[in-house]
């Protein structure tokens, strides 16, 4: 049964884990110690192993996530395999000749085509001659919601019309109708469909995050919305308490997973990006002992080439600043444009609404 799942709006209508040396408690780790984009305890061990051209593991991990509906680690699975199989290969190409038929070789396929076609000019043309493998991959298994997730960012790159967005999205949310991958390909969909709309993103975000368990990851979508205000350029229209409430959610979200956790990195280093640009110093250091050693490349690499070192840079100006300026080269990711994010005060938490 579905359950209360939010509806999209009406469109037509107005590196690898490294061990870290002991240090005192509560002191972040050292800058050698922090890595990037961290495989958690069980794609690491498929992703050795496809470096040294082997697939078994690969296939079992996503065999597994798949049989036991965990669609959150399904689908953060398949992205992974198919960013590693975009550069090296052979170890897919071996997979693919062994199991043309299955499921999640199927499903990495899919996802490795439209990773291909989406840099280039031509993405909108090249992404329709995917359409045949991401309906492959979605007949193999069809609980599984990824290959919608899949189908949902491909609608977005080929330009696809409303009606039959939300065709797609009805049979998404149908397998999963709270998978979180699935939720930010719609946001992504209706920013692109009216660019600079980001009251009607933050209504579907916020319904979502109503609807949705309390550990589920559609918790931090309004904190994404928030997150495509503050990166827009422009004056957004959304007031600050919107905005604060948004990184309540997720500061809430955040806290139910144990620290330092790289399956958590992500929503965490987005909310750390939403925490600076309100100027919610605190908040943001005390995500940065959550975020620990795992640094993700996404949002950091939207402002710098070496998202790493930015991130670096940040931690380092926040843990050791106090009320100095910041730096002149972190200045266009944390400035405050518009009177809705001046100086903050009265801050209280949202309830769970």
């Amino acid at each position: 049964m579905v359950g209360t799942m939010v509806a999209l709006p009406p469109f037509i209508r107005p590196t690898r884990m490294s061990k870290r040396s002991a240090r005192p408690a509560g002191r972040p780790p050292a800058g050698d110690e922090v890595v990037l984009d961290a495989p958690d305890d069980r794609l690491s061990p498929a992703l050795v192993a496809a470096g040294r051209g082997e697939y078994r593991a690969a296939a079992d991990l996503l065999a597994t996530t798949r049989t036991g509906g965990e669609w959150e680690n399904h689908d953060r699975y398949v992205r992974h395999l198919a960013a590693f199989a975009r550069s090296r290969p052979e170890w897919f190409a071996s997979w693919r000749a062994a199991t043309p038929a299955k499921p999640d070789a199927l499903l990495v396929e899919a996802q490795l085509a439209v990773d291909r076609a989406w840099p280039s000019p031509a993405r909108a043309e090249l992404l329709r001659e995917v359409s045949p493998l991401i309906t492959a991959a979605a007949r193999a298994d069809d609980r599984d919601p990824v290959p919608w997730r899949i189908a949902l960012d491909h609608a977005r790159g080929s330009r696809a019309g409303h009606r039959y967005f939300e065709e797609l999205w009805e049979a998404a949310v149908r397998r999963a109708p709270h998978h979180y991958g699935c939720h930010v390909a719609a946001l992504r969909y209706l920013a692109s469909f009216r660019p600079g709309s980001h009251g009607a993103c933050f209504d579907f975000a916020e319904r979502a995050a109503q609807d949705a368990p309390a550990d589920s990851l559609v918790q931090a979508l309004p904190a994404r919305a928030a997150f495509g205000c503050l990166t827009d350029g422009r004056d957004h229209g959304i007031p600050r308490a919107r905005l604060d409430a948004a990184a309540d959610r997720a500061l809430t979200l955040s806290a139910r997973f144990p620290a330092a956790d790289p399956w958590a990195a992500q929503v965490r280093n987005k909310l750390l990006y939403v925490l600076l640009r309100l100027h919610r110093w605190e908040d943001a250091r005390a995500e940065l002992s959550r975020i620990g050693p795992y640094a993700t490349s996404f949002p950091w690499e939207r402002f710098s080439e070496d998202p790493l070192g930015h991130f670096l840079r940040l931690r380092e100006h926040l843990l050791t600043a106090g009320s100095r300026p910041v730096p002149a080269g972190l200045m266009a990711l944390v400035s405050t444009p518009g009177a809705a994010l001046g100086k903050r005060g009265g801050h209280t938490r949202a309830g769970d609404h």
